[in-house]
């Protein structure tokens, strides 16, 4: 009964833990579309979790849904730095397929030196070198390949989402002129 429980606390604390992540970038980006490109991340980093702990013969434990957890955050932030980018060179003037290739190629380098540094900080407690924690390795685990699948596809998806909702509106605006 205690783990069923916990299950419910953590599906609850999932939800809103994406909901404060939602509405803070709302506010950051003065956009409610904007949030949901960033948001995008977060769904391929539960598909690296779910791969990784079947790759590695892990369980799905309470620890590494707290890890899950944690990891909407910092799943996030490269998409954050990616579309912040993205709005920084549209108020200066940039057409939106130059922002995006520009954030592209300007912000390529710090978003995988930061998830690079990230999962290998963890990649020893992931993999057991010294020895598998029980309650940590899972953790790790999840961490480490919830960032490498969310980083390598927001990589990609994120531009072009950020092109289509720029299309769409631009079609809209037309339609409506």
């Amino acid at each position: 009964m205690l783990t069923q429980e916990c299950l419910v606390s953590l599906g609850k604390l999932l939800l809103v833990a994406i909901m404060v992540v939602y509405m803070i970038m709302a506010l950051l980006f003065r956009s409610y579309l904007q949030p949901l490109i960033v948001m995008t991340a977060v769904p391929f980093s539960f598909i690296g979790v779910v791969y990784g702990l079947f790759i590695m013969d892990l369980n799905l434990s309470i620890t590494a849904l707290i890890a899950v957890v944690a990891l909407v955050g910092l799943v996030v932030n490269d998409a954050i730095v990616l579309v912040d980018f993205i709005n920084r060179s549209r108020e200066q003037g940039m057409s939106a397929y130059d922002a995006v290739v520009a954030s592209g190629k300007v912000r390529l380098r710090p978003i995988i030196l930061t998830t690079v540094t990230t999962i290998g900080g963890l990649l020893s407690m992931a993999l057991g070198f010294g020895g598998r924690e029980s309650m940590l390795t899972p953790m790790a685990a999840v961490v480490v390949w919830g960032l490498l699948f969310s980083t390598t596809l927001t990589l990609l998806v994120v531009p072009c989402l950020y092109m289509i909702i720029e299309d769409i509106k631009e079609k809209f605006t037309k339609k409506m002129a």
